[in-house]
């Protein structure tokens, strides 16, 4: 879970500063002792770290807070903008509007994610309506072609590509051409990495963007490098010239250091955050709600948009109207669980919301996912007139449904009890359900 060191460290700190009544000067500066150190152990450049606790104390021990009803509150406040401002403002990545084409080059050490993540990014705009062509460039590494084509059509994205035999160059020459006779308007140049950062690999860099008009320069590095992360950024700056910066395998890194430091160490924004291994987990990078997350307070707005992007409207309102007539059958628990699965699972859920933060791995591990991938086999293994009207189960269908999944009969008797409890429990709470005793604004809303 990303963050989840520093999260924790951070929130017993707060604990502390809240229980007390009033702060002197000495316990703002032993609190930000203890910050430092949390920072500097979640791999955050000594630099960034240094500037971030003076800005800090400068503001916390004024005479605002000192003397305010809840300054315990007020410095956690100052904390959360101070950790915004070392991360900037949120940028998206330049896309040019109508037709006109944007070419993006992506960039990146092996291993970082560059292909996956370029495949991810062509989703992300063909989803906003634009036309991508993934192109292929990368004419070393053995199957990195392949890799790309099998992930582009996986997204419907064309690949553009001449075989490992012709120049990067050339191919992305070639690339722009294509675009233009087929009306793509965003090219994605999918370069070659290297082990480590090396002449020759720059060279290459600069001879494609001096052959194609480059609108992007977009490095592809891993959070879980830590500060070899913000290293390779700041080389990469220097020798080639980036645009800005997508972090992968944040949802990995349970320290953070290289997402709280590049901005402050290159000056370049962080565009995108890869969450997962999914061709969806591509989240739009925005400071606010990083830091939100950090500081154990959710991020509630990036789950609204989770939910958006995922879920299918016309199912979720047909699943309403349902719940609220008790009309559901198991065909919609695996909706449900679909829905969930689709959203990152119950951890990535349960990690945005507010007041779980660092605790969202122990919660998780609460609850037993091998469980719940039983229980998708068990409803999988009913005949579709059987997830229809469960009330139809007798002993010889449960028995051949428990050998379909290859479980015991005591878990579809459980699963099914569990259901027609759930039944009578909701037809027992009309106000939940949006009848006359329910909640201002129209009743229960369900999270799927």
């Amino acid at each position: 879970m990303a963050f989840e060191s520093l999260t924790e460290k951070l929130q017993n700190v707060f604990k502390r500063l809240r229980s007390k009544g009033l702060l002197t000067e000495a316990d703002v500066k032993t609190a930000l002792k203890e910050v430092k150190m949390a920072l500097l152990e979640a791999d955050v450049n000594f630099k960034v770290v240094k500037q971030f606790t003076k800005a800090v104390q400068e503001r916390a021990v004024g005479q605002d807070v000192m003397t305010g009803l809840n300054p315990g509150q007020m410095v956690i406040k100052i904390v959360n903008e101070e950790l915004v401002n070392m991360m900037g403002e949120p940028q998206e990545l330049p896309i040019k509007p109508g037709n006109d084409m944007t070419i993006i080059m992506m960039a990146g050490l092996q291993g970082a994610g560059k292909t996956t993540t370029a495949a991810k990014l062509a989703g992300q705009l063909k989803s906003k309506g634009k036309r991508p062509l993934l192109v292929a460039c990368d004419v070393y590494r053995p199957a990195a072609i392949t890799q790309l084509q099998v992930n582009g059509q996986k997204q419907g994205v064309e690949v553009f590509t001449m075989g490992d035999r012709q120049s990067p160059v050339d191919i992305a020459k070639a690339a722009v051409e294509h675009a233009k006779n087929n009306q793509q308007n965003v090219v994605i140049i999918d370069t070659a990495g290297r082990l480590h950062i090396d002449e020759n690999m720059m060279q290459e860099l600069a001879d494609i963007k001096a052959a194609v008009p480059v609108d992007s320069t977009v490095l592809v590095v891993d959070a879980m490098t830590g500060q070899d992360a913000v290293n390779v950024a700041s080389t990469f700056s220097e020798k080639v010239g980036i645009d800005g910066v997508i972090l992968t395998k944040l949802d990995g890194d349970t320290r953070g250091g290289a997402a709280l430091s590049i901005k402050a160490v290159t000056g370049k924004p962080i565009y995108y955050v890869g969450m997962g291994e999914k061709l969806s987990d591509l989240e739009q990078f925005y400071p606010e709600r990083m830091a939100s997350r950090i500081l154990g307070m959710g991020d509630v707005m990036s789950l609204i948009e989770k939910v958006e992007a995922t879920v299918d409207k016309e199912k979720a309102q047909e699943m309403q109207k349902k719940f609220k007539k008790m009309d559901f059958d198991f065909n919609d628990y695996l909706t449900s669980l679909d829905q969930m699965n689709n959203m990152g699972g119950i951890g990535s859920i349960l990690s945005m919301l507010p007041g779980v933060g660092h605790k969202a791995k122990e919660l998780e591990g609460m609850i037993d996912e091998k469980a719940m991938n039983r229980t998708k086999s068990i409803i999988l293994s009913m005949t579709p007139q059987e997830r229809a009207n469960p009330s139809i189960l007798n002993l010889s269908r449960k028995n051949r449904i428990a050998k379909g999944a290859g479980v015991d009969i005591i878990e579809v008797n459980r699963l099914v009890k569990q259901f027609e409890q759930s039944k009578k429990m909701m037809k027992q709470m009309p106000g939940m359900m949006g009848g006359k005793g329910g909640m201002r604004g129209g009743g229960f809303k369900l999270p799927f």
